[in-house]
């Protein structure tokens, strides 16, 4: 949703923000539109934080047994546990490891490359705007799935030969399959195994997890708002976009459904929490910035000036919803599709 940014010898028509009302006076802060605008922020966080306290389980890295938790807390338990294949596996047997190393390296090389040149052209003011914290976001998530998937690829080469654990999960998929349906968790393929451990992700597996599920959520967001909304308004308007507006607001969820497709990982609905306080952050830190000095605000309806502020505050807090439901709807469809036509091959259902 960076609008600054204009072809050099362009048309001259070009988005700039308007500076508005000064951010650093004591009556622009102490009226009843911020007090409402705080209701709402410390509202979402407080819904979000409630929810990650209540279903986010904790980052250890043990080796559990099923067997250890008896059937009325299962579903409980699985709603937030991640294993650790399941950050570097793909999502059928079929495929080797390698190969989403490899795309998660090539993902990540990319994003880098024109997060830097963004931020070489048009200057660090950039990042004032939520497309570039999104952005820079999914960068860092593919630098850490690269290392955790060569991680992976490592001790998946180790085990040739040695670990018939994957052998053994084939083979209680052939004998029978069945779909055991967990509320906000997990669907898996075959029978359950609760006697053999399986070993629960450490700290950067759950943080992959996290933001895998948090950016889900930001990148439909920034994406849907600038090509639905703000495109026809620059249309109309004869505005300019470059290369790179373009490609912050497409490259970025091309990469990420591509990953979709090929990872294992899960996606409980609890997480939409990340996806809130990660916008809460972001509106937190307008604030402060603005308190401190007299700018421009990054996007119009963020500007508290204005007394349908509330309003506009509210609007954009529920539309996370669907946002992140979205991706839900994305996460379910690939999984109704894989269960289709590789019913033998897929590894986990989510």
């Amino acid at each position: 949703m960076t609008l600054t940014m204009n072809f050099k010898g362009g048309s001259k028509n070009s988005w700039q923000p308007v500076m508005g009302a000064d951010t650093t006076t004591t009556s622009y802060w102490l009226n009843w539109r911020v007090l409402l605008c705080c209701v709402w922020i410390l509202t979402a966080m407080g819904v979000a934080s409630y929810l990650i306290t209540k279903y986010e389980r904790p980052f250890n890295g043990k080796s559990r047994n099923r067997s250890d938790y008896d059937d009325d807390d299962e579903d409980e338990y699985d709603g937030g546990v991640l294993y650790d294949d399941e950050v570097w596996k793909p999502c059928l047997k079929g495929i080797h490891p390698a190969w989403l190393m490899t795309y998660r390296i090539f993902a990540f090389v990319v994003l880098l490359i024109l997060i830097t040149l963004n931020a070489v052209v048009d200057g660090g003011s950039i990042f004032y705007y939520y497309t570039q914290w999104t952005f820079t976001l999914i960068t860092i998530y593919f630098g850490i799935g690269s290392l955790l998937s060569i991680y992976g690829c490592c001790q998946n080469h180790n085990k040739v030969g040695g670990d018939r654990s994957e052998e053994q999960d084939e083979e209680q998929q052939a004998a029978g399959a069945e779909i055991t349906n967990l509320p906000n968790a997990a669907k898996y393929v075959g029978p359950i195994d609760r006697t053999r451990p399986r070993q629960v992700a450490g700290f950067w597996g759950y943080v992959f997890q996290i933001m895998f599920q948090m950016q889900a959520g930001a990148v439909v967001l920034t994406d849907l708002v600038f090509w639905f909304i703000i495109v026809p308004f620059l249309a109309i308007k004869d505005y300019n976009m470059n290369f790179f507006i373009i490609n912050m607001h497409s490259v970025n969820a091309v990469f990420l459904l591509g990953d979709t497709a090929l990872n294992s990982l899960r996606f409980p609905w609890f997480r939409i929490a990340y996806f809130v306080l990660w916008t809460c952050v972001f509106v937190v830190f307008q604030w402060v910035v603005h308190a401190c000095i007299a700018l421009w605000w990054p996007y119009p309806f963020l500007d508290l000036a204005s007394s349908f502020s509330p309003l506009w505050y509210l609007a954009v807090a529920l539309l996370h919803v669907p946002c992140y439901g979205i991706f839900v709807l994305v996460i379910k469809l690939k999984h109704f599709l894989l269960l289709k036509w590789f019913p033998d091959s897929t590894r986990y259902v989510l």
